[in-house]
């Protein structure tokens, strides 16, 4: 007699008979086929569950040594040191206050024995003479023996190169050049030749289309970087006299530049996506005198300031008369006021989630923002890429 067991494939929603007396050859080449796709989906589930569980959650951090324990530490895979400089043709730690965040993070791995500290180089008006200094060969060579240097002295994990930008003009009166795309990619080579697989190495990256597009050779880098960092926040940046969303996921009809578009745009220059780190901004761009048309939204203005997520609450409150808006394409949130004619743009708990969604979903290598110490000490932002992280592990 045999044994029929009817059952329904979990995955596929399709019935199938379980019959052991039967010989496997017996099945009929429709049923191997509906088990092979069964079998391959949970073949490929369990690839996305790894990738779940080893999502980067990368933390900028330029802050004081002394808040860094009322962060929640464990939630980050990374944390990156802002910043050292160049001091001639060596990196540099600043001074005494620098020193002590940096020993502080890296006593962090104590209690988090995962976690990588990485040191940062430059940021937004701190690379005044990268471009001159990376154009040669020697200063090249010693920086990256300085690099090794500092890393192994403080016991800290690799570089993250913030240049803003090679070869395209970044902060007002730094020095650029177009020969400063090809010097970047010899200055990563020199590094991995230098530091070899110990350490890592990473970059920040523009997320805009001239940065993409100009600023880096993206096949010949990619194999020598762990990952790259992509700044997609300040795509709207405090030089525009036109609103927008600094930090949207998708583009609209109104503004091309996303996260979305900036991923798109490094896979098709070959860029692997598992090498591809998305950025989340833990604060509000802000500008004044904005009229009163789609909410402020897309309008002439004049940039005010930056508001940290953590004070968000406070300087632009409901009460005070500034009223919240999502745009259901760019998935990002806005607030207008319309007496006071000032709008604002940012990340919020929402568009945290859809980003680490994102990131998930996409098999990215993870997330990042800038930065740390501007998010609550509980209930923040960090807290909700880690719900996210976890809920779908």
């Amino acid at each position: 007699m045999k044994i029929r067991i009817h059952q329904k494939c979990l995955f596929t929603g399709y019935d199938w008979f379980v019959e052991p007396i039967r010989p496997i050859m017996m099945l009929s080449m429709s049923w191997l086929k509906i088990l092979t796709l069964c079998f391959s989906f949970i073949f490929t589930s369990s690839r996305l569950f790894a990738q779940h569980k080893n999502l980067s959650v990368i933390a900028y951090y330029a802050g004081p040594s002394n808040l860094l324990d009322s962060f929640h530490i464990d939630d980050l895979t990374e944390v990156i040191f802002c910043f050292a400089h160049l001091k001639g043709n060596q990196l540099h730690i600043n001074n005494a206050r620098d020193t002590a965040t940096l020993q502080k993070m890296v006593g962090l791995k104590s209690r988090s024995p995962n976690l990588k500290v990485v040191i940062s180089l430059g940021g937004w008006g701190g690379c005044a003479t990268c471009s001159d200094v990376f154009s040669s060969k020697k200063n090249r060579i010693a920086f990256a023996k300085s690099v090794k240097k500092i890393n192994k002295d403080f016991g800290a994990d690799g570089i993250d190169l913030d240049w803003e930008y090679p070869a395209i003009e970044g902060f007002p009166s730094h020095s650029y050049k177009p020969a400063d795309k090809q010097n970047f990619t010899k200055l990563i080579k020199r590094l991995r030749k230098t530091l070899g697989e110990t350490y890592e190495i990473s970059f920040a990256a523009g997320g805009f289309t001239e940065f993409i597009d100009k600023s880096v050779e993206w096949k010949k880098v990619i194999k020598k970087v762990n990952r790259i960092n992509v700044m997609s926040y300040d795509l709207v940046n405090g030089y525009s006299t036109i609103t927008g969303h600094h930090t949207a996921l998708f583009s609209t009809p109104l503004q091309n530049e996303s996260t979305d578009n900036a991923v798109k745009k490094m896979i098709a220059k070959g860029v692997p996506a598992n090498k591809i780190v998305i950025g989340a901004a833990f604060y509000a761009k802000v500008w004044q005198d904005v009229p009163d048309t789609l909410n402020g939204l897309n309008q002439p203005g004049k940039y005010k300031m930056g508001v940290s997520h953590k004070n968000m609450e406070k300087q632009l409150s409901p009460d005070s008369g500034y009223i919240y808006y999502w745009d259901s394409v760019a998935k990002a949130p806005f607030i207008y006021n319309p007496d006071k004619k000032i709008f604002a743009t940012f990340d919020d708990k929402k568009s945290i989630e859809l980003k680490t969604k994102y990131a998930i979903d996409k098999g990215l290598n993870g997330i990042m923002f800038w930065q740390l110490g501007e998010d609550k000490f509980s209930d923040g932002l960090l807290d909700e890429i880690y719900r996210v992280k976890t809920k779908n592990e």
